[in-house]
């Protein structure tokens, strides 16, 4: 997978998030300026997402620390570079601790 397929991935991620940021009932604002999306939580606190053109990864910037991912084209997902966990699998537990409510933002 070459790093503009992963930007072509990482586009339609954005697309994908910002799609369950707006069916989500918890109090979450968003905004994406220059392929960086920032979720906002009501207690004030941040998840930043961007994509790292130079080594071809999402990164993600949460309350409890930074995590990087690598694009599996296989299985269509973006998976942690430590623990292979799913984006969306984490994004969803990282914004629930964040938000102190359950928030799934989980590809159906």
């Amino acid at each position: 997978m070459t790093k503009d397929n992963n930007n072509e991935a990482f586009r339609r991620t954005l697309e994908q998030l910002e799609e369950l940021l707006d069916e989500s009932d918890a109090d979450i604002d968003y905004d994406t300026v220059s392929d960086i999306l920032t979720i906002e939580f009501e207690n004030g606190s941040k998840i930043i997402i961007n994509y790292q053109s130079a080594n071809g990864q999402l990164w993600l910037a949460a309350r409890s620390g930074g995590f990087h991912y690598d694009y599996d084209g296989e299985s269509d997902c973006w998976k942690n570079d430590r623990s292979g966990a799913d984006l969306f699998d984490e994004l969803s537990s990282l914004a629930t601790e964040q938000a102190d409510e359950e928030i799934a933002l989980n590809r159906s």
